[in-house]
């Protein structure tokens, strides 16, 4: 089974990440931000990766470093678990509704990161979450997974529902992208023999 494990500590955090690509979506997940886990159950959800997400950090300063940190470790994760990349889909894309919001999203496992994130969120909060740490979450993510990363919003005027949709569509790529390629499940998907 395809699966990735990373720890890491620093003087602003303290987080462990175990997942394995081909599970059915179960998830625990304690990070301290109930916003922020409760997008990232959805993410574990529509993805079918299980996951377990276990962070403390510098949370009466405020989440930043929290959520950031937690996208850096789960792209690693990611990273370790995807191995050479022989057999995937590669790409993955969706177009999600959720309510008032529809939210595009395309991704390629590349090894080349890059974010295109045009989502603006009406408010500066929800809850107590600050909605600008959704890019810093994706932007982690990205960098640390080598993603290639197109995020859109189309139409949305609830935060709440723009946040959930974005983490959804994110995850319904990412479950297209990481699935093995029943037609060449042994070959790399790259005419460059190397991703």
């Amino acid at each position: 089974m395809r699966s990735g494990t990373i720890k890491r500590k620093t003087t602003e955090t303290d987080i462990s990440v175990s997942l394995k690509l081909d599970g059915t979506g179960k998830y625990k997940v304690q990070t301290g931000i109930g916003f922020f886990d409760h997008m990232l159950e959805q993410l574990a959800r529509h993805s079918l990766i299980d996951l377990e997400i276990k962070a403390n950090g510098d949370t009466h300063i405020d989440d930043h470093h929290t959520v950031e940190d937690t996208g850096i470790a789960l792209g690693q994760a990611l990273t370790e678990a995807i191995g050479n990349k022989e057999g995937i889909n590669r790409y993955g894309w969706c177009l999600l509704p959720m309510d008032d919001t529809l939210i595009r999203t395309a991704l390629d496992l590349s090894a080349r990161p890059f974010l295109y994130f045009d989502v603006d969120m009406p408010t500066d909060k929800i809850g107590s979450f600050d909605t600008e740490l959704v890019r810093e979450f994706f932007q982690a993510i990205s960098t640390h997974a080598g993603i290639t990363l197109h995020i859109e919003k189309l139409h949305g005027y609830n935060s709440h529902h723009i946040a959930e949709a974005a983490f959804k569509a994110f995850a319904k790529s990412l479950r297209f992208a990481i699935e093995k390629d029943t037609r060449n499940a042994t070959a790399l998907p790259t005419t460059k023999g190397a991703l």
